[in-house]
């Protein structure tokens, strides 16, 4: 007894010849390529966000400026007297757990960007810095002692980073909303253009269909056969799009931590993050297959 022959089943629908295959991987790469960048950039904004919070937050700056009615050397002494009582007067109070004044070289590494190495910081009158550690969970009232600190050290100024950072969130807030508007567009015309594109083929298909529901054949049927093969189309447009995002986005990257001492250099992509973008190409697959099956599904009903 011979084996049977297996006849591998044939579609009925030849969309693989419709030359509108081409356009959409191209469109899709576009769009998803656009997406990455831009996804990767909401990532980074984030990451962003979480290292300020953790550099900045539970950390207070009090800055003691020298008297200027005196010589330097008077105007110094009276600045670092002024340190001193401030440092004695931070330690007592509750919920501050570490006070630490800025040695003169720490002061100097600090200034030395703008003022260079052949300056002497110790013949400036250079402002007393005093870092100040906090318990993130107490509860501090920051304008209250700002007052006791001025009547201990007139000359002294507490900085809690809240106005600077409120608006470092804002801005990177700005950012992120932007970006999400520009992922919900392309996302939009990606779909339009799968919209169209199908419309079309099931007008050139029309004949093709008709004969299909004679003998029996279901809008679910026709409609699946569609989604498969656009999903296929979505899931190689993506990963066109990802193959050239992946090396735009470690450029766009090495670009950032060229900058030295920028907050543009506390962004980094973290594992999940990663995830996320090359996850891409099964998300331009999933939109490609569902726009096109209800597209599918709503056209014939119209149609037939």
């Amino acid at each position: 007894m011979s084996n049977p022959q297996f006849v591998p089943r044939k579609q009925e629908l030849q969309l693989k010849s419709e030359n509108t295959s081409l356009f959409l991987k191209i469109i899709i790469g576009i769009a998803v390529f656009i997406f990455a960048i831009t996804l990767s950039g909401v990532l980074a904004v984030d990451s962003m966000i979480t290292n300020w919070n953790k550099s900045i937050l539970g950390s207070v700056t009090v800055q003691i400026i020298p008297p200027s009615d005196l010589n330097w050397e008077k105007s110094s002494a009276a600045a670092l007297a002024m340190e001193e009582k401030a440092v004695e007067f931070l330690r007592s109070v509750n919920g501050i757990i570490k006070v630490t004044p800025l040695s003169d070289e720490q002061l100097a590494e600090l200034l030395n960007p703008w003022l260079g190495d052949d300056v002497d910081i110790s013949k400036l009158p250079a402002p007393r810095i005093i870092d100040i550690k906090i318990d993130t969970h107490a509860n501090i009232d920051f304008d209250q002692l700002s007052k006791d600190l001025a009547t201990v050290a007139p000359n002294a100024s507490l900085d809690n980073h809240k106005l600077w950072l409120n608006k470092l969130i804002a801005f990177a807030d700005g950012l992120k909303m932007i970006a999400t508007t520009i992922l919900f567009l392309v996302s939009a015309i990606t779909s339009g253009a799968i919209f169209y594109t199908t419309n079309m083929s099931l007008g050139l298909q029309h004949s093709v269909i008709e004969i299909l529901h004679i003998i029996g054949a279901k809008d679910t049927y026709i409609a699946q056969q569609y989604a498969k093969h656009m999903g296929i189309i979505g899931f190689i447009g993506g990963i066109i799009g990802i193959l050239f995002a992946i090396p735009a986005i470690f450029f766009i990257g090495s670009l950032a931590s060229a900058i030295e001492g920028g907050i543009i250099s506390e962004t980094s992509l973290k594992i999940i993050d990663w995830l996320f973008i090359l996850a891409l190409p099964l998300f331009s697959c999933l939109i490609a297959m569902v726009t096109t099956y209800y597209t599918v599904k709503q056209t014939l009903k119209k149609m037939l």
